[in-house]
């Protein structure tokens, strides 16, 4: 298979969706000026080289058309003899997976409890704090229940891809929106400022929209029909809810 047909960077994304997730918890940290953009830049850094390292070793013990795709590096060593050593690298993995689905999740909830506090979704619900541990709790379970309910009865190639575009989305949106506002309102203060604008978000739109276009019409359907969904809760509830519209509008 040609890599360049099959859109496979678009793919490999997925191994990165999460990093951005850290900015979600801006709520939660003492110093989130400082600590976000140095949580998030760190970390994509230091995994980045151990992506780059853990390929490197894959390549040189198997060759790239024999490579297991269910499990590639544990069948790797597990080939070879080094059955103590898959193992191990079957329970990191495991444990690597669960800590993704948990950032991911405490993300979207926190995602939830913004949106409703800014009245773009119903404050009693997703905005409702648990009197003794502090967090959105209704909202979790709310999200946690979606979730398992979609991952038990969809393949797990269809939710990678639907989650990378929707997260290309999500960057092109960004971008866009870093163009818009320093235009927009130039004198509002970042205390962290995207460098070089306009070329960075161009960059960022073109490369995140060129990976879209190799997911497939398919997915574009998918994304279409929650766009459309997300649009009719927009303008059905968010737009005439909205706290930063209302304060506009006095």
């Amino acid at each position: 298979m040609d890599f360049r047909e099959s859109g496979l960077a678009a793919y490999i994304s997925f191994a990165y969706i999460g990093f951005d997730a850290v900015s979600t918890t801006a709520q939660e940290a003492k110093n989130p000026q400082r600590d976000l953009p140095i949580g998030i830049i760190v970390s994509l850094v230091v995994c980045t080289i151990l992506y780059i390292m853990v390929a490197g070793v894959l390549t040189g013990m198997v060759h790239w058309q024999d490579v297991n795709i269910e499990a590639p590096v544990a069948r790797a060593f597990l080939d070879r003899g080094l059955t103590t050593a898959s193992h191990i690298i079957t329970l990191g993995a495991l444990a690597g997976l669960t800590s993704v689905m948990l950032v991911m999740l405490l993300g979207q909830t926190r995602v939830l409890y913004s949106m409703a506090n800014d009245g773009l979704l119903p404050k009693k619900f997703f905005a409702a704090i648990h009197p003794k541990w502090r967090t959105p709790y209704k909202n979790t379970m709310a999200v946690g229940l979606l979730a398992a309910i979609v991952g038990s009865i969809t393949p797990i190639d269809d939710i990678g891809r639907m989650v990378n575009i929707g997260t290309l989305l999500a960057f092109v949106i960004v971008c866009i929106a870093v163009m818009v506002l320093r235009s927009t309102n130039p004198e509002q203060a970042r205390p962290f400022r995207t460098p070089w604008v306009p070329v960075v978000p161009v960059l960022g739109i073109l490369f995140n929209g060129y990976m879209m276009y190799k997911l497939g019409w398919i997915n574009w359907a998918r994304l279409i029909i929650w766009l459309v969904i997300g649009m009719v809760v927009y303008f059905t509830y968010s737009q005439h809810h909205s706290r930063v519209r209302n304060a506009e509008t006095k």
